[in-house]
């Protein structure tokens, strides 16, 4: 099951590498370099070259959901990092970009640390851990916050927020997502036999806000930086956030966690925000439109 899950780890990275990009220089094509608006966003969904990026994306979708059924996260998590280094590839080709020094350090950064991120935090974290009423509306009461925050911003700053701040705001959304993802699951998974009945108004509420804004930040990205960016995001703010929640607020933590492990996953989380800051700085994509 294991040699499965990696083979179907590497497929979905490779659906999310090109996929992201097909979506990007799509956006780039259909925007000229400009900020994307509602209208824009609705001529997209006809464009032959964005959908097919959308079935991509959707397909290493479902290829990692598959292969987290199969193994531990800890298997199939670091593999989806490679995303990002496929995109920054494929994406260089298309373009025509040459890879700088340092990019490719602000890759490495992100690949390193969110792995190492990743593989600290499944060896201090309890499985299968229930969630009470009260720690699934918290988390509902910060998605809420996030979303506020988040939507102020691209209603009011939408043109001075830059394609760091897009991509940040899609990982923190999407990373609220599939925390609330993992609880509605575990709704309609009820033996009860009630299925959607189980789960709250407010939750699915939330829920469908965080995923409509986080797909307008993600669009809003394409348009305003490289689709590495977009695939840094979703592969390491998105777990950083995710796992972070789950410790935090879910009580996911083992008793036990010994200090150097806490110290060891505030580094990793460190490393990779930091990879994922100069790359947004010092992308030759991202230097081109600056000049």
């Amino acid at each position: 099951m294991a040699f499965l899950a990696i083979v179907l780890a590497l497929a979905g990275a490779v659906f999310l590498a090109f996929g992201a990009q097909r979506q990007g220089s799509a956006v780039r094509a259909h925007t000229g370099g400009l900020d994307l608006n509602a209208a824009g966003f609705l001529r997209l969904l006809r464009h032959p070259r964005w959908v097919l990026g959308l079935v991509l994306l959707g397909t290493g979708t479902a290829l990692n959901v598959v292969a987290l059924a199969l193994a531990p996260l800890t298997v199939v998590q670091p593999i989806g990092a490679i995303a990002l280094v496929i995109t920054t590839v494929v994406n260089s080709k298309d373009q025509g970009i040459r890879i700088n020094r340092a990019t490719i350090a602000a890759i490495t950064a992100c690949v390193f640390g969110s792995a190492l991120f990743v593989l600290l935090a499944v060896n201090v974290t309890q499985q299968n851990h229930s969630v009470a009423v009260g720690q699934e509306l918290v988390v509902v009461l910060l998605l809420v916050l996030a979303v506020v925050l988040f939507g102020t911003l691209a209603v009011l700053g939408k043109r001075r927020l830059n394609a760091f701040a897009y991509i940040l705001g899609a990982g923190v959304l999407f990373g609220f997502v599939a925390v609330l993802t993992k609880i509605i699951t575990t709704h309609l998974l009820d033996p009860n036999g009630r299925f959607l009945l189980n789960v709250p108004l407010y939750t699915a509420i939330a829920f469908l806000a965080a995923v409509g804004l986080g797909i307008w930040f993600v669009q809003s990205s394409y348009a305003t930086g490289p689709p590495d960016l977009v695939i840094a995001g979703l592969t390491v703010i998105d777990p950083l956030v995710g796992i972070a929640v789950g410790i935090t607020i879910l009580g996911e933590l083992q008793p036990d966690v010994e200090t150097i492990a806490a110290v060891g996953m505030a580094s990793a989380a460190l490393i990779a925000i930091v990879g994922v800051i100069a790359l947004s700085r010092h992308h030759p994509d991202v230097v081109r439109r600056q000049r």
